[in-house]
């Protein structure tokens, strides 16, 4: 993996500060992430002429209107029309607190709800701790504001049955337990929608507490990245599918960002959220497949395979190219670059 370099990235950042979290088609708003992984995978001299492309998707981010108070927060969770009212919030909170102590503290409130906008939101704040523990700046605290505003405002929680307490699965073993919803039962539309239909499949709230996830934090973290790779593996079809299984890589490779700077029970929450909102994508998407256990090595090198991903030049390839070849850096499988491999033909080019 090359050597990360983020010399463009507050520049990027104030660039794109007037925008919000979504996009004129109604799909989430991917540049400050997209930012950030370029300068992550050591490709500083892509990050503006990527936002150059992109930016005539964004939308202006709202007015502030009414103020969230903080001991009112519950009450505004999952309002998507209150996002600069939650950037303001903990914007005024990162001013009169360390970044990690207002992380430590909202990430507790948030877990639950990991799989909201199918995951963007969780996924977004992992971007912006790892930009931070790079180095501090306003417009990377601005950033993770409008990052924990992303998650707070699009929150929701999937089903959960029984006891959060550990299970007696490994998370190759508990996969295999997960539901998969029928495909006579699945909601037509995006992920969101999908995930929302997990409501009414009760077989599915029993898949957060399958798995044991007790040891070391990291170990775990990079069991289920792993996982999730494979998961992708087996069950990508057609790009719909590949942008689904990306999440579920995605979102705990973000996890992995964020663990490290919590508590340890604040991280084994976490956690144990990410591994149930990729549950979800499984159960609402899976063919039934699992995963891949055995994957061939593949031929081409990480900086080959981001040359392929910056001249394919989607949001989601970018991003599932840096959180594969990042973990694969960390706990080498031949499980991520053959995702990548596959990634760069499953979704077309823009």
């Amino acid at each position: 993996m090359p050597v990360a370099s983020y010399a463009p990235l507050d520049g990027a950042l104030e660039r794109l500060s007037g925008y919000g979290p979504g996009l004129a088609n109604g799909n989430f708003n991917h540049a400050p992430m997209v930012a950030e992984a370029l300068c992550a995978m050591g490709r500083p001299d892509a990050v503006m002429p990527w936002i150059e492309r992109y930016q005539g998707r964004l939308v202006p981010r709202g007015p502030v209107g009414n103020r969230i108070e903080a001991a009112d927060w519950r009450s505004t969770l999952g309002h998507r029309d209150s996002f600069a009212a939650w950037s303001a919030l903990f914007g005024e909170e990162l001013r009169e607190a360390a970044w990690r102590e207002v992380l430590e503290l909202w990430v507790a409130r948030l877990a639950p709800g990991v799989s909201a906008a199918a995951t963007h939101g969780a996924i977004r704040v992992g971007h912006a701790v790892r930009a931070l523990t790079a180095g501090e700046s306003p417009q990377r605290l601005r950033e993770l504001a409008d990052a924990l505003a992303s998650w707070a405002s699009s929150y929701s929680e999937l089903p959960s049955a029984g006891s959060l307490a550990n299970g007696a699965l490994t998370p190759r073993q508990a996969i295999a337990r997960v539901a998969i919803v029928p495909p006579d039962r699945r909601r037509p539309g995006n992920i969101t929608t999908a995930l929302a239909g997990l409501d009414e499949f009760a077989d599915f709230a029993p898949a957060i507490g399958l798995v044991d996830l007790a040891g070391d934090i990291n170990r775990l973290i990079a069991e289920l990245t792993e996982l999730f790779a494979r998961v992708y593996l087996a069950n990508v079809s057609n790009p719909l599918t590949a942008i689904v299984f990306i999440h579920g890589v995605t979102s705990l490779a973000a996890l992995g960002h964020i663990a490290p700077h919590l508590g340890e029970a604040t991280a084994r929450r976490l956690l144990r959220y990410g591994w149930q909102a990729g549950c979800g994508l499984y159960a609402c998407f899976g063919n039934g497949a699992g995963f891949i256990a055995e994957v061939a090595p593949g031929d081409e090198d990480a900086p080959a395979l981001i040359d392929r991903a910056l001249a394919h030049g989607d949001e989601h390839v970018i991003k599932f190219t840096e959180a594969c070849l990042g973990r694969d850096a960390l706990d080498s499988s031949p499980a991520y670059p053959a995702a990548v491999a596959n990634v760069l033909s499953a979704i077309g080019r823009r």
